[in-house]
């Protein structure tokens, strides 16, 4: 698994997007978040998944991994922005409009955004591939995933959600393009569809239990310890928020172990590959 984040690292840094004029510091920028690190989750989903089944098939499933990285980074720079969460820190690093400004905080998450797709549209597989690709992230990145679950988030600051209403504003926020991952990954190396749909599922899963650890982290760890603003969910509706801590590890622990389960039922590539990734990030929370 090292060698393999070690490859998409390399990628990323040799495929910085530029933007190549006089303005003084835009393309320094862009390329600030991707360059700070993180733990590139998505990224390694989708190619651990093409692992798995195709390996041969990595280094044109690349593009179509930093895209991934492009297009969650660029929801991690809106976030952050005033009119969202007005957070100053981000992968240990300031945020960009506390660096630079609002504005090229937005132009960036605008730029990050759209080159995504221009990555997955230009990656070497094809065309039918690319197609189903580009459907699958902008399905659950946009409107009908991570778009509407922001949308709630920030509507409903100081209204108390119930926890059906909770788990949706989740599932759409976060776990969604967790699930897109596992499944555009599964599309790269033609696992059946009732395998990419086992993927889905299982992406909606890992993805609500990273959100209730993330409440978690924001509770109990110092922004330091994070590597982003932590203490800033008072007025959200977060899981400890509504549950507790305590009520929150139980949720954690108990889907958890719903996903190390659901990881045993892949076939054994399958599940070699992702539990080579996962089995550090599904107990993060203890």
């Amino acid at each position: 698994m090292e060698k393999l984040l070690s490859l998409f690292e390399d990628y990323l840094i040799n495929n910085l997007p530029t933007s190549k004029t006089f303005h003084p510091y835009f393309e320094d920028a862009l390329a600030d978040m991707l360059k700070a690190g993180g733990k590139r989750f998505r990224p390694m989903l989708l190619l651990s998944v093409v692992k798995s089944n195709k390996s041969l098939l990595i280094p044109n499933s690349l593009p179509v991994a930093l895209g991934l990285e492009f297009l969650h980074t660029y929801s991690l720079v809106h976030d952050d922005l005033p009119a969202m969460d007005n957070a100053d820190l981000r992968r240990g690093f300031q945020t960009l409009h506390k660096k630079y400004d609002e504005v090229t905080a937005i132009l960036v998450g605008d730029a990050l955004n759209t080159e995504a797709f221009s990555l997955i549209s230009n990656a070497s597989l094809s065309n039918d591939i690319k197609v189903e690709l580009i459907k699958c992230l902008s399905f659950n990145g946009g409107i009908n995933g991570m778009i509407i679950g922001q949308a709630i988030d920030c509507y409903f600051e100081n209204q108390k959600l119930e926890l059906n209403q909770l788990e949706f504003l989740h599932i759409h926020k976060t776990a969604r393009l967790i699930a897109a991952s596992l499944k555009m990954g599964a599309i790269i190396c033609e696992y059946d569809l009732l395998t990419q749909e086992k993927l889905y599922n299982f992406g909606i899963d890992l993805g609500l239990l990273f959100q209730i650890q993330d409440d978690i982290i924001d509770e109990t760890c110092t922004s330091l310890e994070a590597g982003k603003t932590t203490k800033n969910d008072g007025s959200k509706n977060s899981f400890v928020n509504l549950l507790g801590l305590a009520g929150a590890i139980k949720s954690a622990d108990e889907l958890a172990l719903k996903c190390i389960n659901t990881l045993n039922i892949f076939d054994s590539n399958l599940k070699e590959s992702l539990e080579e990734l996962l089995l550090k990030y599904i107990n993060r929370h203890k």
